[in-house]
């Protein structure tokens, strides 16, 4: 069979934290020319190994939510008379070897800007040899092509940024009706999802974690989505709530699926619109666009400043003395600092694979200010652990509290008695996960 016909060209899509079909620029716009397209996830080990410092990149509670959300695609596609080829192996390998069995033209991909994706992306190029590989910017809410400044000279500062894109950019409408999908190898339509041993856990293991809310799958986003938005109109006390502690309504709860992609920050962005045309504009709907553009900052700086935020010295490449960290650490992340506040967060993380913003914000500032550790320890601890772990947004905020990332502050501590006084009061987060004391 020929890769070029009267009808189009044969073409992979490589499917990477874009796991949904609404607002998938890829499927709504680029590949329309197709005569035949096969969607391809790579499970890509390197990600599941220990790191460094001897734990999981990837957790229990996060495999087991990407597991979840991609079989949940791989589902829809299948409704769709479509499919998707599920792998466990290197991107740069397995993608190269189907687009040449099937003959294709092009490789489609939504672009990653941290440091091991991009070196993934080098690779698959390289070992594509004529087969064009074409990405696209469709992770975040203002398209980097569209900011008021280069990325090269983005402001280190949030404001700046902030008032910037809210003065001179605009945000793009998001892709809702899904066109009709190419063709896809009938010879296909069998594949299933690898075993989970292939990724380091038994399926024993993971049926056993309760991940609560978060159900993996674009349509357990848009559920929550509606939910929150729509049917409780949680959104217009957001701003009130947001700082709460125990509870699945303080905060909007969709970092899970947008991390993955399943949600994508446009569509987010526009129910917020939609509701505020229908309802009305208040501070806490701003709020919940504020949030948004915090996730776009921290992937911007990511785009400037490449592997810069994973070094100690963080973006200002600032020098710092850290203590050994010895059994403090393990203290930490198990929850054995003595500080009731801080462990108690750290028993809810792990248990939960999740944890508020203001939890992380203390716990990330005790073990860089008190504990004088490397702040890289708990920024991968964070990445094994949370269920909602987004590379920029985790180093980024870890980098900022350290005081070697965005922040104008020469560093930002947080006294965690002080914050247990104004967040929990009457101690009803600290009996929770902490009974004992």
């Amino acid at each position: 069979m020929s890769n070029r016909d009267k009808h189009g060209q044969h073409a992979i899509y490589w499917v990477r934290n874009d796991l949904r079909l609404q607002d998938n620029e890829i499927f709504s716009r680029y590949i329309k020319h197709c005569s035949l397209l096969i969607p391809v996830y790579i499970f890509d080990p390197r990600f599941f190994l220990p790191n460094q410092y001897g734990f999981p990149r990837t957790g229990k509670f996060r495999a087991k939510f990407l597991y979840e959300t991609v079989r949940h695609f791989q589902k829809k596609l299948r409704n769709a008379g479509r499919g998707l080829i599920v792998r466990v192996g290197f991107p740069e390998i397995v993608i190269p070897e189907l687009a040449r069995k099937y003959e294709c033209v092009n490789v489609y991909a939504t672009k990653e800007h941290a440091h091991d994706e991009v070196l993934i992306e080098s690779e698959m190029r390289n070992n594509l040899g004529n087969i064009r590989l074409l990405l696209f910017e469709q992770a975040t809410l203002y398209h980097p092509n569209e900011l008021p400044f280069d990325i090269s000279r983005f402001p280190d500062g949030f404001n700046e940024f902030k008032n910037g894109v809210e003065e001179k950019a605009s945000v793009r409408w998001p892709f809702r009706v899904l066109p009709k999908l190419p063709p896809y190898p009938l010879e296909l339509n069998s594949e299933s999802m690898p075993a989970l041993d292939e990724l380091g856990y038994s399926e024993e293991e993971l049926q056993t974690v309760d991940t609560g809310i978060f159900n993996g799958g674009e349509g357990w986003g848009l559920k929550r989505l509606k939910d929150y938005i729509w049917d409780r109109r949680l959104i217009s006390t957001y701003k009130e709530t947001r700082n709460q502690l125990l509870g699945e309504a303080y905060s909007t709860k969709l970092s899970p699926w947008l991390a993955c992609g399943a949600l994508s920050p446009r569509l987010v962005y526009d129910e917020v619109l939609r509701f505020e045309n229908e309802a009305g504009a208040n501070d806490s709907t701003y709020w919940l666009k504020y949030e948004l553009l915090w996730r776009d900052f921290f992937r911007f700086v990511t785009m400037k400043y490449g592997s810069s935020i994973f070094k100690k010295g963080g973006i200002k490449n600032k020098p710092m003395k850290t203590a050994d960290p010895e059994e403090l650490f393990d203290r930490w992340k198990e929850g054995r600092t003595g500080q009731p506040f801080v462990d108690a967060n750290m028993h809810e993380l792990k248990a939960t694979g999740y944890m508020s913003n203001r939890g992380r914000q203390i716990v990330a500032s005790y073990l860089i200010h008190d504990m004088r550790l490397d702040w890289r320890l708990g920024a991968a601890w964070f990445e094994s652990m949370l269920i909602d772990y987004d590379v920029s947004s985790n180093y980024g905020n870890w980098m900022y509290v350290a005081g070697v990332g965005n922040d104008q502050r020469p560093f930002r501590q947080f006294n965690p008695v002080r914050q247990a006084e104004i967040y929990d009061p009457r101690g009803d987060y600290i009996d929770k996960w902490l009974p004992v004391y």
